[in-house]
């Protein structure tokens, strides 16, 4: 692999609490899952990141969720399919709004917290998830797990379905995430994390919690913005992945713009 994408989970402050640093780690990135108010952020948060991120030259997702302000969008909800596809619907429409206000676009859809881990499994609301993005804009591209349903349903709806892995996440021998609420699930050392990523872009491979090898095939990493030493952990992949030969770049970028390393 010569080349590879860096995103993050921006704009998810909400009021006068702030979580993370989107001005920093917006210089780090090649794109920005940008939170649409369900699981995070207010109007005037998302707008001042959907800026950054265009001055930056930052491509632009939508990060959508459950309807879960509360539990940050991690909880487990059993949806109807008709309240889930309107409620994707309307966040990604909210973002579009506020981009295009901001004189750029929205250029893909990336999952978030509990929605993420159910649409890996869950065939019913991931073809929830990829109806609503067909019906409002069938050119954004999704973001997702490896062998997931719903990058599955994304490629059946001719939609573009791009491929990640978590920099910062355990992973089981099976290849998917480990659950934050077992030990070891979140790893901390930037060295370690930024060695994995390396092996990730070069060997498509990556060593699992019980210490197997899995094959993991991904367009883009998720170095996540919420996590104590976030952005010198992302500063950390970025300049391992640059020392391998590894060029960063925006899997969707907006026309006529985007940041290679």
């Amino acid at each position: 692999m010569s080349t590879i994408d860096l995103n993050s989970d921006l704009g998810e402050g909400f009021g006068r609490w702030s979580l993370g640093d989107d001005a920093a780690m917006l210089g780090i990135v090649t794109s920005a899952n940008i939170a649409c108010g369900f699981h995070a952020g207010d109007p005037q948060g998302i707008r001042e990141t959907v800026i950054g991120a265009r001055d930056a030259g930052v491509a632009i997702g939508a990060h959508v969720g459950y309807r879960d302000l509360a539990g940050f969008g991690r909880r487990n909800m059993d949806v109807s399919s008709a309240e889930l596809v309107s409620d994707v619907i309307y966040q990604i429409g909210a973002l579009q709004g506020i981009a295009r206000a901001a004189g750029t676009t929205v250029t893909y859809v990336k999952p978030h917290g509990a929605l993420y881990n159910t649409i890996v499994h869950d065939a019913r609301q991931a073809q929830d998830v990829v109806t609503a993005i067909s019906e409002i804009d069938p050119s954004l591209a999704v973001l997702g797990l490896p062998g997931s349903e719903v990058l599955r349903a994304a490629d059946a709806a001719g939609l573009r379905s791009v491929t990640e892995a978590f920099a910062d996440r355990a992973y089981t021998p099976e290849g998917t995430l480990v659950s934050r609420r077992e030990a070891g699930s979140v790893l901390h050392e930037a060295e370690q994390v930024a060695a994995r990523m390396v092996q990730l872009a070069t060997e498509g491979t990556l060593t699992a919690i019980d210490g197997s090898t899995i094959r993991v095939s991904a367009e883009s990493i998720c170095v996540h913005g919420d996590s104590p030493g976030a952005t010198e952990m992302a500063a950390h992949v970025r300049r391992a992945l640059t020392a391998a030969s590894i060029n960063i770049v925006a899997f969707a970028p907006r026309p006529g713009a985007g940041r290679a390393s």
